[in-house]
């Protein structure tokens, strides 16, 4: 009797988590080398967009640690779109206030995310890659660990 109720509240569970459905599209991260974000590295990140009727959230992710020794982070982002041409911009991350605390969640490693384009509507359906590459004076920038990008859908 308790394994049949135990199996009963373990599918119903399964169930009502497996119909919900998610409005994240990407969600990935890549570590960096050597935790050492070198002036002339590129990060990739390549997804796929099916649906332009709908807009979407980007955000950029970092996870960084007690090491890095600024307040901010540029960032250089690069979009390569199905059709069309290149589109670059400039992206200014505040990872500590002005007393040094970090914004982000973490102890030891703290992680933010930074919008890049809100509300944004996708021009035509296919692979898209965004890349980033730090705009720091450092040739080699200490301190960030890794980087993400996340795109979900808008919230209305």
């Amino acid at each position: 009797m308790r394994n049949s109720i135990v199996c009963i509240l373990v599918c119903l569970i399964s169930f009502l988590f497996s119909s919900c459905e998610s409005n994240i599209v990407y969600n990935q991260y890549q570590a960096i080398d050597n935790v050492s974000w070198e002036k002339d590295k590129e990060y990739y990140f390549t997804f796929q967009i099916e649906d332009v009727s709908i807009p979407y959230d980007i955000t950029f992710e970092t996870r960084n640690n007690n090491l890095y020794p600024y307040q901010n982070l540029w960032v250089f982002l690069s979009e390569e779109q199905p059709i069309g041409s290149l589109k670059r911009d400039t992206i200014e991350c505040l990872l500590a206030n002005e007393y040094g605390k970090w914004v982000g969640r973490g102890i030891s490693l703290y992680q933010s995310g930074f919008p890049v384009r809100t509300n944004y509507m996708f021009p035509n359906k296919g692979q898209y890659t965004l890349s980033f590459r730090q705009g720091m004076r450092n040739d080699a920038l200490k301190g960030i660990q890794e980087i993400g990008l996340r795109i979900e859908k808008a919230q209305p």
